[in-house]
């Protein structure tokens, strides 16, 4: 590199600065107040490295840097650890100082720069996910207060609505109905609330041609579709599908040395939501090939059978998730629509026949 890289630490309101330059000497290290912080980045020569830290406004001030001809740099936070100089003292400047150093890697890896349209769309899953992740725990609340007084409800939304739907046939106190009532009236809102995340996250999969291409695999429907365009975008800033499937935390672990390989459990790293999607998606995958005729069965069907024959359940819903994540990346970078039957041209395909 034989520019000047900029560490930058964000932060809500000083972000602390360091300054590289071509052989990694700090020049200078400085305090920007964050409404000074726009203007300071103008005055920077067109072609600075700016390093960030993958954090919540990164991408913001990754496409700011963009508009004003630097080089964005956003990087994991894990990959930024190792190169801190202290694992004892850390502070901000030090962090900076991290940042830069980590950025001037000739093999570091780099998070992608997502657009505008890219994080509106995952606005909806994440906002969806909270509302989940609230009406489970008001539907939990409820079974609780309904325990105390000798009601015990199935662990199911239809058999708590159930007892909802009819507490006068129950000896509770007048003021606990009330606020059983009002309670059940807020996990209702809360309902429409993910519904209405579903609607527009179904109207986002049906506009996009991206996304109707990748529903034709089977275990991956609208939520899942959506939330890989809108994350990988063209998926063109992976080399090929096994860097995503790895991205993705759905390869094992190593912990391989002497020539002798020893694989653990997957890795989980990554975007995890994404992860969880594809494989509750490929739940739906091993049934669908557990049902379909051995006749009508597709190649991928076929190996997905073979794959529960030999494998325990959790080994074969990664599995499948794995080659749908790579059948994905297929898919987006190539432009190309889904062929279930292109294992069959694969090399190794062919030379299996030979074999035979």
């Amino acid at each position: 590199m034989g520019t000047i890289t900029l560490g930058v630490d964000l932060a809500k309101r000083v972000f602390s600065v360091c300054e590289m330059d071509a052989v990694g000497h700090v020049l200078r290290r400085q305090e920007v107040k964050r409404d000074a912080f726009a203007a300071w980045l103008g005055q920077q020569p067109a072609g600075t490295v700016v390093a960030m830290e993958a954090c919540s406004g990164a991408h913001h001030w990754a496409r700011h840097c963009l508009v004003l001809g630097l080089q964005p740099r956003i990087i994991a936070a894990q990959f930024v650890g190792p190169f801190r100089k202290s694992r004892t003292t850390k502070n901000d400047r030090n962090d900076a100082e991290a940042i830069a150093t980590a950025a001037r890697q000739g093999n570091m890896r780099f998070v992608p720069v997502k657009s505008v349209e890219q994080q509106a769309r995952l606005a909806w899953h994440r906002v969806r996910e909270g509302y989940k992740a609230e009406g489970l725990a008001i539907g939990n609340r409820l079974r609780g207060l309904l325990a105390e007084f000798g009601i015990v409800v199935a662990n199911s939304d239809v058999a708590l609505r159930r007892v909802l739907a009819d507490l006068e046939a129950y000896e509770l106190p007048g003021e606990l109905r009330e606020l059983l009532r009002d309670l059940a009236a807020h996990w209702a809102q809360v309902r429409e609330r993910i519904e209405a995340c579903d609607a527009r996250i179904d109207a986002h999969a049906r506009d996009d041609t991206r996304c109707m291409r990748l529903r034709s695999i089977v275990g991956i429907g609208p939520i899942t579709a959506d939330a890989v365009v809108a994350t990988l975008g063209a998926a063109t800033d992976f080399r090929n599908g096994r860097q995503l499937a790895a991205w993705l935390g759905l390869v094992p672990m190593q912990h391989s040395t002497g020539g002798r390989a020893r694989l653990g459990t997957i890795s989980c790293r990554g975007d995890a939501y994404l992860r969880t999607l594809l494989i509750q998606g490929a739940r739906s995958s091993l049934q669908r090939a557990k049902a379909v005729a051995t006749e009508q069965a597709t190649p991928e069907q076929l190996w997905i059978r073979t794959l529960d024959r030999r494998l325990p359940f959790g080994k074969v819903l990664v599995a499948i998730a794995n080659k749908h994540a790579r059948q994905a990346w297929a898919m987006l970078a190539r432009d190309v629509d889904y062929d279930p039957h292109a294992c069959l041209q694969h090399p190794r395909h062919q030379r299996t026949i030979v074999t035979v």
